[in-house]
């Protein structure tokens, strides 16, 4: 496949150990447009709205704030004469189970004069693991883990020569009171379609790379038990749970990856890492205790003490007939099928 050609000849590690990869542009392809004035409408259209929601602003600031702070965006050179580019418009999203937690997507699937810069990307394979795969393997032995990978889109930094197709328009120092500037992204992105493909095939590439000294259970694990970004696992004992969490967390970090949120049913197993490194629902848990949180995992929701999945119904929302109990059955997410012996004849 003409993706993994493209990945296979381009995808190197740089100097400071990140992975650096090419956007993998469909050929033939059509040139695009200079698209500046359709973002620069966009950034207006978007002050607009910030300015009629405070709250949204504040965060819509501290996102680029980070953004900006990691590096991940950097202040974008003078273009030649008539070279090709293409600027991103900027919105935000809001995470519906979080609602003070924003992100701002760059969308690249805006069209400007019949084309987008989404339409002149190869979107790549699924790499992915299967969800039903890793689910089952999570529930196969008695000590379960999960973690996830921080920002894992933004840890794979892109070409140099293919960042101006990933400018944007943005205020001098974060500051909405300042003049409008350029700015380029340095890494990959939410919003364009290969970045999924991209950040796992990165991955399977740190997983080989860390093989030699970390060993191949920490390989196996991060190329069988992640689901993009986030693992779910179990082992046998706790002291091969911890064994094998703490050689894939070296491994990733020599890729510049870092595995954190680490939750565990195991009290032993989540006081082997730091606080920082655990999820934040659990950095002090005792797992002893009455109340213990559930986690949220692959949009299923899991019981730490008791380490079990469970579903949260709106029963009030649905008639208590036949008709209304397969309505609550069908619209709970429950992709390992463990409503499917509630049937109505």
């Amino acid at each position: 496949m003409r993706f993994l050609q493209i990945m296979d000849s381009e995808f190197y590690q740089d100097s400071d150990n990140s992975w650096v990869g090419p956007l993998p542009f469909r050929s033939p392809r059509q040139r695009l447009p200079n698209n500046r004035q359709l973002a620069y409408d966009r950034l207006m259209s978007l002050r607009r709205s910030l300015g009629k929601r405070p709250e949204m602003k504040a965060h819509f600031l501290e996102f680029m704030e980070n953004m900006l702070a990691r590096g991940h965006a950097e202040v974008a050179p003078s273009l030649a004469h008539n070279q090709e580019c293409w600027y991103l418009p900027l919105f935000g999203v809001y995470h519906p189970k979080k609602p003070t937690k924003i992100r701002v997507v760059f969308d690249s699937s805006a069209p400007y004069e019949g084309v987008s810069l989404n339409d002149v990307l190869l979107t790549g394979p699924d790499l992915n693991n299967s969800l039903v795969g890793v689910l089952m393997r999570f529930r196969k032995e008695q000590v379960a883990v999960t973690a996830d990978i921080e920002h894992m889109f933004h840890c794979f930094v892109v070409k140099e020569s293919h960042r101006n197709f990933l400018r944007f328009l943005w205020y001098k120092d974060n500051d909405m009171s300042c003049e409008i500037i350029e700015y380029r992204m340095r890494v990959h992105i939410f919003g364009n379609s290969p970045s999924p493909s991209v950040a796992i095939y990165g991955l399977k590439k740190a997983a080989t790379t860390g093989e030699a000294e970390f060993g191949t259970d920490a390989r196996r694990f991060i190329e069988r038990d992640f689901y993009v970004d986030d693992a779910l696992k179990s082992f046998p004992t706790e002291q091969e749970a911890v064994h094998v969490l703490r050689q894939a967390q070296q491994a990733l970090a020599c890729s510049n990856l870092r595995l954190h949120k680490v939750t565990s049913n195991r009290q032993a197993v989540l006081e082997a890492f730091p606080p920082e490194d655990r999820a934040k629902d659990v950095e002090n848990l005792d797992l002893c205790a009455p109340d213990l949180p559930v986690q949220r995992s692959l949009g299923l929701l899991w019981n730490v003490g008791l380490d079990t999945f469970t579903f949260k119904v709106d029963k009030d929302q649905k008639p208590f007939s036949r008709r209304g109990v397969l309505s609550t059955v069908n619209s709970l997410y429950d992709p390992l099928g463990f409503l499917a012996p509630i049937t109505i004849q």
